[in-house]
C-alpha cells in the first residue's frame, strides 16, 4: 500500500464512491474488505492509526464468549463461536488454537465447568477448535506448574482462539486495498457533506500530514469509529442523544514465567463478577481485564490505579509466586463501545456486547457494538442493511471463504517472523540481503531493522508509534525496550520516509510521551 498513490485517487472530487467508510478499527476495516469484495468502490479513512484505539487493545482472543453463554446471550456466542472458526480459516497465520485451563478449588467446579465448556464445543459443531475435558490436578500443574497448588483439585480444559490483534487489522487493510478499495490513515472527518434534501452525501476529511482538504462523496456513508461514534453522529445531528459510553479494559504484560507452559488461564468469577484472563502472547503474557466505565472517549487512555492493582491482586492468588508492579512489562488500556447506560447505572457487566446498526434519516449508516471475533459478520451485516435500503446494488457477500492478506496454513508459531504468513519470505530476503537489515531493534527482542523498512513500504506504517505499537508490537510487549529503540526505528523511517533529522527527534519525543501510558512506574 502506497499512501501517495492512494491520495491521488482522492483528488476527483467528482467520483461517487460506492461506499464511504469512516474508521479503520476492525469494523471500519472488515467493512471495507466486504464491500470491496463484493465489487463495491470503497473509500475508508481512519483518523489516526489503522487499530490505534480499541482495535489493537484486545486481549488478543478469538473467542465465543464463555462469560455471555453465562448470561445466557445464547444467540452472541453461537454467532461468535461461527465467527470463530471462520475467522482461523480465512486468517490462519494469525489465529492459532490455544488452550485454556480453569483451575477448580471446589469440589463442585470440575463438573459445573465441564457440563458448561461441553454445551460450548457442542454450540460450536464442526468449527469446534478440540473437545473440553476435566483434568486431575497432577496434569494441571505439569501444564501450568505456576498455578497455586494448595487446594487444586484439578481444572477443566477447554479450546479457544489466540491472535494478534494488530497485524489483522493491518492485513484487513491489505485485504482491502487488493481489491480496489482506497484506506487511508491520519484523514480525519472533519464534516459531513449534505444535498438539498439533508441527505448525507459523504465527508470532508483532513489529511493530518499535509493538511489538505478532501472532498469524497458516496452514495453510502458508514460511521465505524467505534467509542467516537457520537462524534460523528453530532456532525449529522448536533441534538441526537449520545449512542455509546465508553468501557475501559486494562491488561498488564508479564514474563512469560509466570505462566511456564503454553497454556492459557482463565479465571471464571473474579470479585466483581467478571472472568479474567492469563494468555501466551509473543513469549510473554497478557493478563486482564477489567471494565470501567469512563466518561469520554480518548485515542491512548490510560490505566487506572484501581484497575492495576485489581488484575495483579486476582492473578497473585491464582499463581504461586504473584506479579509485582516491578514484573509489568507493560500495561495498555482499551475502550469498549457499549451502549449508553441509563441514568445512574454504572454496571457494565450485562450489557450485550451484540453489534447494533442505526440508520439516521439523513441515511448515515451507524454500526457500533460487537468484537474482534464477529467483526466479519458485522460488516456483513451493514453492507446487507445499505442493500436492503436500496442505497447499493444487490450483491452477495463472499467473506466467509475469502482468505484475508497473508493467510498461510500451518504456520510455525514459534518464528517471530510467522505474523507475516504468505509474506514472510519476502520479508526474511529483504533483511537478509543487507548486514544493516539484520540489526536487531533492541538486544533482548528479535524485532530487525529490515521490518521497519517493510512496515514504511509495504503497510503504510507512518511514525515511530504505528512501527513500534502496531506493526511489531514491541511496546505492547516490553514497554520499556520500546522506548529504547524508538531512535533507531526514527532514524531508518527518516530514510525511507525522505524526512530530516528534526522529524526523527520529533518523532522520538512524540513516541516517549505514549509510551508513558504503556510504563508502570
Amino acid at each position: 500500500m502506497d499512501r501517495e498513490s492512494l491520495l491521488k485517487q482522492l483528488e476527483n472530487e467528482s467520483k461517487v464512491w460506492d461506499f464511504v467508510v469512516i474508521g479503520g478499527g476492525a469494523t471500519g476495516l472488515g467493512i471495507a474488505v466486504d464491500a470491496a469484495s463484493r465489487g463495491f468502490s470503497v473509500a475508508l479513512v481512519e483518523q489516526s492509526d489503522f487499530s490505534k484505539s480499541t482495535s489493537s487493545k484486545s486481549t488478543k482472543l478469538v473467542h465465543g464468549g464463555v462469560r455471555y453463554l453465562a448470561q445466557g446471550d445464547v444467540r452472541l456466542v453461537l454467532e461468535a463461536l461461527r465467527e470463530r472458526g471462520i475467522m482461523r480459516r480465512n486468517a490462519a497465520h494469525l489465529v492459532r488454537d490455544q488452550r485454556f485451563i480453569i483451575p477448580c478449588y471446589r469440589w463442585w467446579e470440575g463438573a459445573f465447568y465441564t457440563i458448561g465448556l461441553t454445551v460450548y464445543d457442542l454450540m460450536a459443531g464442526r468449527l469446534s477448535f478440540g473437545p473440553s475435558r476435566f483434568k486431575r490436578r497432577n496434569t494441571v500443574l505439569s501444564a501450568i506448574p505456576t498455578l497455586r497448588s494448595k487446594g487444586l483439585r484439578g481444572g477443566v480444559l477447554y479450546h479457544d482462539g489466540q491472535f494478534d490483534d494488530s497485524r489483522m487489522a493491518v492485513n484487513l487493510a491489505q485485504t482491502a486495498s487488493e481489491r480496489g478499495a482506497v484506506v487511508l490513515n491520519y484523514m480525519k472527518v472533519t464534516s459531513l457533506i449534505k444535498g438539498e434534501d439533508h441527505k448525507v452525501q459523504g465527508v470532508r476529511a483532513t489529511d493530518a500530514e499535509t493538511g489538505r482538504h478532501y472532498d469524497i462523496r458516496g452514495h453510502v456513508v458508514v460511521n465505524a469509529t467505534g467509542v467516537f461514534v457520537d462524534e460523528i453522529l453530532k456532525m449529522d445531528d448536533p441534538a441526537v442523544a449520545h449512542l455509546v459510553r465508553p468501557s475501559q479494559g486494562v491488561h498488564v504484560v508479564l514474563d512469560r514465567s509466570f505462566l511456564g507452559g503454553d497454556s492459557a488461564i482463565m479465571i471464571p468469577k473474579t470479585d466483581d463478577g467478571r472472568v479474567l484472563f492469563a494468555v501466551p502472547w509473543h513469549n510473554e503474557v497478557v493478563v486482564g481485564t477489567t471494565d470501567t466505565l469512563r466518561d469520554h472517549p480518548e485515542l491512548e487512555p490510560r490505566a487506572l490505579e484501581s484497575e492495576i492493582g485489581f488484575i495483579l491482586d486476582t492473578a497473585g492468588r491464582y499463581l504461586s509466586k504473584p506479579p509485582r508492579r516491578s514484573d509489568v512489562l507493560a500495561v495498555f488500556a482499551g475502550l469498549r463501545p457499549l451502549a449508553a447506560p441509563k441514568d445512574g447505572e454504572e454496571s457494565t457487566k450485562e450489557i450485550s456486547r451484540s453489534h447494533k446498526i442505526l440508520v439516521a434519516d439523513s441515511n448515515l449508516i451507524t454500526i457500533t457494538g460487537g468484537k474482534w471475533t464477529t467483526y466479519r459478520r458485522m460488516a456483513e451485516d451493514t453492507i446487507d442493511r445499505a442493500i436492503r435500503l436500496g442505497l447499493a446494488q444487490k450483491r452477495a457477500c463472499v467473506t466467509r471463504t475469502l482468505k484475508i492478506h497473508g493467510c498461510k496454513a500451518n504456520p510455525d508459531f514459534n518464528d517471530y517472523l510467522y505474523v507475516y504468513g504468505t509474506d514472510r519470505a519476502a520479508v526474511e530476503r529483504l533483511i537478509d540481503r543487507d548486514p544493516l537489515m539484520e540489526e536487531r531493534l533492541h538486544p533482548d527482542y528479535d524485532f530487525r531493522v529490515g521490518q521497519v523498512v517493510w512496515a514504511v513500504r509495504n503497510e503504510m506504517a507512518r511514525t515511530v508509534e504505528d512501527v513500534l505499537s502496531r506493526r511489531v508490537r514491541l511496546t505492547f510487549l516490553d514497554a520499556r525496550a520500546a522506548v529504547e529503540a524508538a531512535p533507531r526505528v526514527a532514524a531508518v523511517m527518516a530514510r525511507e520516509l525522505g524526512r530530516d533529522d528534526a522529524w526523527a527527534e520529533a518523532e522520538v519525543e512524540a513516541f516517549g510521551k505514549v509510551a508513558e501510558h504503556y510504563i508502570l512506574r
